[in-house]
Order: C-alpha cells, then sequence, then structure tokens
C-alpha cells in the first residue's frame, strides 16, 4: 500500500466538544492518495466494478457563531474497485467560498442557525449570507462528478476517478441547483430543481448528455417553500411543495425559522419531463416532509395510469427539542430521525381521477434508503434503509424491506461504529433484483478507524463479507453514490464522438 499525501489546507479551527464537531463528526483534513487498500477481512468481490463516492462534513475554520452539522466544508472520499481489489483517495471541493477562507485564513460566512448579518461576505442559497460548501449530495452525470448544497449553491464538478476540481457548472441557473439531481443514464438526461425566496420561488430543468442546459422553467408556488428532493419517472419529474416552510412574518425581518403550516396539504407537481407550467398535474396528500425518495414508477391498468411514489414520511416534521442535548436540543432535534419519526411510505397518484392514495410500508424509523439501480423509474421490490443512533445523526444499521411481503431484514452494526449512505450495487450477471451488494465506508469509533465495508445485498444480516481499512479515520457526512466503470467508459466514448462530429 503506497499513500501519497498532499499538501495540507490552511485550518484554524480548534479543538471542540461540540456533539458535531467531535467523535464520529471530527473532521478530515488531509487529503491522500492509496494505489490499494490492505484487506483486513474476507475479501473484496470481483464481480463488481465501479467507483463509490462520499461526500462529507469538514469545517476548516473556526465558526463565526454556532456551528451546525451542514455547515462543514465539503469534502467528497472515493474508492475506486476493480478486480477485487480497491484504491483510495479524498479532496476537498474547492467552491469560490472555500477558496476565498483559504485566502483569508479564516471563516468568512456564517452557518444554518446564525442570524442575518454573522457572514462577513455575501453568500449564495436561499440564506443569502450562507456559505456555498457544495456538501449535500453527490452524483455523476455524463462522466462529470457533481457536488451540491441543498440551499441551492453551485454544482461543483470533479473528475469522479481523479477527483480533480472542474469548477462549477456553466449551465447552472442563477437561482442555483438544489440538492438530489436525478438521472436517466437511458437518454443521459439529468433533471433538477431549485427554490428561493422570490417569486415564482422554483424552477425545475433538464440537462443533456452532452452537458447542456435543455429545459428549464418555472414551477410557480405560493409562496417561498424548502423541498428537499425529487424523483423522476420515465415520463414524469415529481417536485412537491409540502407545509414545513418559513414563517413568512419572520421572513421579512431576515429570520429563516422553518414552522409547520396547519391545515396546508402536502402538493405534489407532476411535469413531463420537458413540459411547460401549463402541463403540470398537481396532487394533494396528507401534511408532511419528506427528505428522500427511494423510487419512482409508471403503472397501467383497468383502473387507469398510476404514477408511484416510494419515500419516507415524517409522522412529526416539527420535533420537540431534545432538552439534554441543553444548548442544542433544537438542532440535534431537527437532524434526528427519532424525533420526526420517518417512515416508508407510498404515494399513488391517479393520472384518471386525479386522486391520491397512500399508504406505510414499515413502521419502522428509518430513512436514506437505496434501490437496486438497474430498477430505477420501474416498479421495485426492496428497498435499503438505514437506521440511527436515536439522538443523532449517524447510521448504525441497515434495513432490508421487501415491499411485497412486509419482510424485513436488521443488520445492526457494533456499539461506536457508524456507516455511510450506501449503495446497493448489483453482481456483475446478477439473477435477481437483491443480488448484490452494499457498499460503505464506517467509522469506528472504538479504534479511531475508518474502513470500506461491503455487506451482501441479499443477506444484510450476516453483517460485512469484507473490510478494508482506510489510511484515515473519515468525518460523516450526508450523501453517496455509485458508478459503474462501464457507463464512464461509456460516456467517454459518447463525448469523443460528440467531439469528433
Amino acid at each position: 500500500m503506497t499513500i501519497t499525501r498532499h499538501p495540507p489546507v490552511k485550518t484554524s479551527l480548534e479543538p471542540s466538544n461540540h456533539p458535531y464537531l467531535s467523535g464520529p463528526w471530527t473532521p478530515c483534513h488531509e487529503e491522500v492518495d492509496v494505489d490499494e487498500l490492505e484487506v483486513i477481512e474476507g475479501a473484496i468481490p470481483d464481480d463488481i466494478d465501479g467507483i463509490y463516492l462520499r461526500n462529507t462534513e469538514n469545517p476548516v475554520h473556526q465558526p463565526l457563531g454556532r456551528h451546525h452539522p451542514f455547515d462543514g466544508d465539503a469534502m467528497v472520499h472515493q474508492v475506486s474497485i476493480s478486480g477485487g481489489k480497491a484504491s483510495y483517495r479524498n479532496r476537498f471541493i474547492r467552491t469560490h467560498c472555500f477558496t476565498e477562507e483559504q485566502i483569508a485564513g479564516k471563516s468568512l460566512w456564517g452557518g444554518l442557525m446564525d442570524p442575518h448579518g454573522t457572514s462577513a461576505r455575501p453568500g449564495y442559497g436561499a440564506h443569502e449570507g450562507l456559505k456555498d460548501t457544495g456538501s449535500t449530495d453527490i452524483i455523476v452525470h455524463a462522466g462529470t462528478a457533481y457536488a451540491t448544497f441543498y440551499q441551492c449553491g453551485e454544482a461543483w464538478m470533479l473528475d469522479p476517478v481523479t477527483l480533480a476540481n472542474k469548477g462549477k457548472a456553466p449551465w447552472g441557473p442563477v437561482d442555483g441547483v438544489s440538492a438530489h439531481p436525478k438521472v436517466d443514464e437511458a437518454t443521459g438526461e439529468m433533471m433538477f430543481f431549485n427554490y428561493s425566496k422570490y417569486a415564482p420561488y422554483m424552477h425545475y430543468g433538464v440537462v443533456d448528455r452532452e452537458g447542456n442546459l435543455a429545459h428549464y422553467v418555472p414551477i410557480p408556488l405560493p409562496g417561498p417553500r424548502l423541498p428537499h428532493d425529487m424523483a423522476i419517472t420515465k415520463n414524469w419529474s415529481i417536485l412537491n411543495d409540502m407545509p414545513l416552510f418559513w414563517d413568512a412574518n419572520l421572513l421579512e425581518r431576515n429570520i429563516h425559522a422553518a414552522r409547520i403550516h396547519e391545515g396546508v396539504p402536502t402538493r405534489f407537481a407532476l411535469i413531463p419531463r420537458h413540459g411547460a407550467p401549463e402541463d403540470i398535474r398537481w396532487f394533494e396528500a396528507s401534511p408532511t416532509y419528506v427528505l428522500h425518495w427511494t423510487n419512482a414508477y409508471e403503472v397501467s391498468g383497468s383502473d387507469g395510469d398510476e404514477v408511484v411514489l416510494e419515500g419516507y414520511y415524517q409522522d412529526k416534521p416539527m420535533p420537540d427539542p431534545i432538552e439534554e442535548a441543553g444548548e442544542y436540543s433544537h438542532m440535534m432535534a431537527y437532524v434526528d430521525e427519532h424525533s420526526f419519526q420517518s417512515r416508508l411510505h407510498r404515494w399513488r397518484f391517479n393520472l384518471k381521477t386525479g386522486e391520491t392514495t397512500e399508504e406505510r410500508l414499515s413502521d419502522r424509523i428509518v430513512e436514506f434508503g437505496m434501490i437496486n439501480p438497474d430498477y430505477l423509474m420501474q416498479k421495485s421490490r426492496y428497498i435499503w434503509s438505514t437506521t440511527t443512533r436515536p439522538g443523532w445523526f449517524l447510521f448504525n444499521g441497515y434495513v432490508r424491506h421487501d415491499t411485497e411481503t412486509g419482510g424485513e431484514q436488521v443488520y445492526q452494526l457494533p456499539e461506536g461504529v457508524y456507516a455511510s449512505e450506501s449503495p446497493m450495487v448489483p453482481r456483475k450477471g446478477a439473477s435477481s433484483e437483491d443480488d448484490g451488494y452494499l457498499v460503505t465506508f464506517l467509522i469506528d469509533e472504538n479504534t479511531g478507524t475508518s474502513q470500506l465495508a461491503i455487506l451482501d445485498a441479499s443477506d444484510i444480516a450476516k453483517g460485512p463479507i469484507c473490510r478494508a481499512a482506510l489510511p484515515h479515520k473519515i468525518s460523516s457526512g450526508v450523501h453517496t453514490c455509485w458508478v459503474e466503470h462501464s457507463q464512464l467508459a461509456a460516456d467517454a466514448e459518447f463525448k469523443r464522438k460528440a467531439q469528433a462530429a
């Protein structure tokens, strides 16, 4: 194992006992390349071949005010697996804000919990003075990795193989790009949305396989909203208007306080992929908030055409403070799944009648789910969700849901060991929907180390079938993705032919 260490970044961060600046959330500031990871348990399967990317939160400078776990500077960790071997590298995303703070040697922007005016400079995103970190999501489209921030900053580009920073996406609209764009590999298109405090409050767009903004339209809303995710089917893109959004009276004073608005239903906007605002089909549902969807698909039958959407319904979008957390009581509750009570749920939109029906798929508190990517936009049977440590935003296990039988497999990590969001990777030549692996990073607070871990997706209860040592302990974070090496090769060939034409 050969480790190449890169020059250190400039940091002013001081040691802290803040719950999200210590333990498994201790920032990692080291950038390295490792040519081959040492396997410490089992063997890396030789029937998967691709790249795992993980976006994490790693504040570099001392906060100007109160720290929120989603304020950290984005660092992407990557493992490339091929032929039963794995390499590793990690890089900070050099956003404009990261670069300016490196020059200044200190923080210039406040965080999610800081009042308006905390930042020393204007910033990006829905809060205006909020730093655009790019630290929420990571996806790959047309051979380029995009890191995005959920408050609608720029879409920051990286080479998924080398992690070389490539700057901001040239197609990015003025209102930015929210986290959770969706990619349709069959057409090569990427769908995205954004939101702001200014009418029409939301936009929706499509980027083609050549990286051009092919479609961009307004999605008119009654006022500022706080959507987080979207979903796609073969013909529709699904956006949402939910009753958890900023208090309008406080917003007039530049105070950004989210409230649940009683009596306001959840609304879903179904827009044809290249549709106009007048083509939107609106559907109402029971009031809730949803962070993440797992899949959506279309169903035709005697009862009319339906669009089915699956995701995590929050039973208590405005959670009670966790009083024992003291000064962090509200923050800890808002990132704790056991406080906002997210459960797997299904919505059905009848395109003939305009009616919505709903059903609960599991009573277990879960979130951050993955499906077999080969079943995206079609009816899927299995969902792999994460469980969390009560009171914390820390993944401590998995549940494999069988949505046909209602059966569940469960794996609980050892005490003090925490996982990352874990894509389901189909095995080469897979014979069934659950024939493949979960790929993840582990943070082991008992040993102060991190590992690459792989689980059998069809039998998660037996735990990791393989673990390989990472060169340092990584920080926790939010989202991940997997891209096949074959997909990257196809994207490169398409680009070559397009340039030669």
